[in-house]
């Protein structure tokens, strides 16, 4: 299995993915400039965290339209995988290719702290070896996280079974108190109708290595080596 993570100018979680990935499985892993537009052969795509262009305008208003997405678009199209984290989920969203949009937090402050998820659907390739009772500990860092649908989306999402976790506090109580950047009914992630492209605000790749204390990120990854070896068998 190959993976790919893409560059952005401000990306800064990029190589924390590419430690995760490879450290989790030995996994073959190459940067992906988003001035590029060959994937190179890549059998799941990751968009990282970070200030992508600065976060000028909206956050991954302009990555969206660097070179590298047109590729990505067409690779989801095509049933290929693609996750976004941060501000990976934003230029998702930005790009059409996960419903919604992330707004300024509530506070309209930078949150940066460990939260709590509640799993949704986990029948997913990124969420597989997660359980429903299971509660995760994962940290957060960003400023415009607020994920908003309107009506009928949000509708669709729900019916579609597309939301990935949803904010809780530490006993799993999906809670207003623990929805820290105001996100409506508290959704921390969400996938698209076709369930290969998903996008999660919350930092994973920050919490898969016990020498941070926190290793519950792992499960995602180890979802997503699961479900390529299952697929290439």
């Amino acid at each position: 299995m190959k993976f790919g993570v893409v560059i952005f100018p401000g990306s800064n979680c990029d190589h924390d993915l590419i430690d995760v990935l490879q450290r989790l499985n030995g996994a073959e892993v190459v940067e992906l400039w988003h001035k590029e537009t060959d994937l190179k052969g890549c059998d799941f795509i990751f968009l990282p965290g970070g200030f992508s262009y600065g976060d000028y305008l909206r956050s991954g208003a302009i990555a969206r339209y660097s070179p590298i997405m047109q590729s990505i678009t067409e690779f989801a199209s095509r049933g290929g995988y693609v996750m976004g984290i941060c501000n990976g989920f934003q230029i998702l969203c930005e790009a059409g290719l996960l419903p919604g949009a992330l707004l300024r937090n509530t506070n309209r402050k930078f949150i940066c702290d460990n939260l709590f998820l509640k799993p949704a659907n986990t029948s997913l390739p990124i969420t597989q070896k997660i359980s429903k009772t299971d509660i995760l500990k994962i940290p957060i860092a960003h400023g415009e996280g607020r994920f908003y649908a309107d009506e009928n989306t949000l509708a669709e999402i729900l019916a579609n079974d597309q939301v990935l976790f949803y904010y809780c506090n530490q006993n799993g109580q999906i809670v207003e108190e623990a929805n820290v950047n105001g996100s409506l009914n508290n959704i921390a992630g969400v996938c698209n109708k076709g369930k290969n492209v998903f996008g999660m605000m919350p930092h994973p790749e920050r919490c898969a290595n016990d020498l941070l204390f926190n290793s519950d990120g792992k499960l995602l990854f180890e979802s997503i080596m699961e479900a390529l070896e299952t697929a290439s068998c």
